[in-house]
């Protein structure tokens, strides 16, 4: 346990592209921050330091010495072993059973404790976003793939060891695109940005999209979540329908999760959303509709997330004050 009088807290996302460090006072007020680029496959014990010089820095722009650091919080990508505190699988950054909870408690003398990214975004928003004061809260983020979180009684939900809630794999239809897990049919294979895009620049190609074609071109890299949104703006509106019909994707899968878990809120976030979010949220909000139990009309609310890129580091500082504190 920590000592209460010093309750400040380091949140720390290590996402896909970036390495997001911020302390925390008793209050979540920002008292320092340090932000840099990953690189991919600089080896562990190199990627290591840099989360650990990462947390230094920002622990100097705020003037506090580590022994005043209450804990650390720190939110990754890919499969993890909760109760040890070890990524297990972090493909794009070539890193395997990194022991990160270890390394952390023994570099900064404090507890650590590791959760998945999307999970802390969703606990994130539920603590200071759009969840405040919810039962159950579950977060969809459409972006390269389709991650999602469940906090329930201000708990994150989570598997024996591991986290769960992979709401980019239900099967949303049968026989459909071969998703990146192997199987069929996800909703990421069919809802994700990347789905969007990779329609979206067929559509560029054969004509149907002019101001994509003209500003965006047929390149997926390049067709990212602004330039879909300019492109609907712009009369695209071949555009217009493949993003509806994802958002429909979503609205389907979200009426599973309302029948199932009775939510009372549910959150959709990310890049596409922020770009479009009435577009995509009416529709999720139509769709899910039609689809859930009479009984559960009423009962939810569905948002848009409020927090943006600080919802998971926010999420990390926050859940190592809950478990810690």
């Amino acid at each position: 346990m920590t000592n209460d009088s010093k309750n400040k807290w380091i949140g720390f996302d290590l996402g896909g592209t970036k390495m997001l460090s911020t302390l925390y006072d008793s209050d979540f007020e920002v008292l320092g921050r340090r932000r840099k680029k990953t690189k991919g496959h600089e080896g562990q014990k190199a990627g290591l330091e840099r989360i650990a010089q990462t947390i230094r820095e920002t622990l100097e722009d705020a003037g506090i010495n580590t022994s005043e650091l209450s804990g650390i919080g720190i939110g990754c990508p890919g499969p993890l072993d909760l109760d040890e505190g070890i990524l297990l699988d972090a493909h794009n950054l070539g890193w395997y059973d990194v022991p990160l909870k270890k390394f952390l408690e023994k570099e900064f003398d404090c507890p650590a404790i590791i959760a998945n990214d999307v999970d802390l975004g969703v606990y994130g928003e539920s603590r200071f976003g759009a969840g405040v004061d919810a039962r159950c809260v579950i977060g969809i983020f459409p972006g390269t793939g389709i991650g999602g979180g469940c906090v329930y009684e201000g708990n994150i939900f989570r598997g024996t060891k591991s986290s769960c809630m992979e709401i980019g794999h239900i099967q949303v239809m049968p026989n459909g695109p071969r998703c990146a897990c192997g199987q069929k049919g996800c909703l990421e294979a069919v809802a994700s940005r990347m789905a969007i895009s990779s329609a979206a620049a067929q559509a560029a190609y054969r004509g149907q999209a002019p101001y994509l074609k003209e500003h965006g071109g047929t390149d997926l890299s390049e067709i990212r979540s602004g330039v879909l949104a300019k492109s609907v703006n712009n009369g695209d509106t071949v555009v217009e329908e493949i993003i509806k019909q994802a958002s429909q994707q979503i609205g389907v899968a979200v009426s599973s999760l309302i029948n199932l878990m009775a939510p009372d809120i549910i959150i959709l976030g990310g890049g596409l959303v922020e770009a479009m979010p009435e577009l995509i949220k009416g529709t999720v909000a139509k769709t899910a509709q039609k689809n859930i139990l009479s009984s559960y009309e009423g009962t939810y609310k569905i948002k848009v997330a409020e927090l943006g890129d600080d919802a998971a580091v926010l999420g990390a500082g926050a859940w190592a004050e809950y478990n810690f504190k």
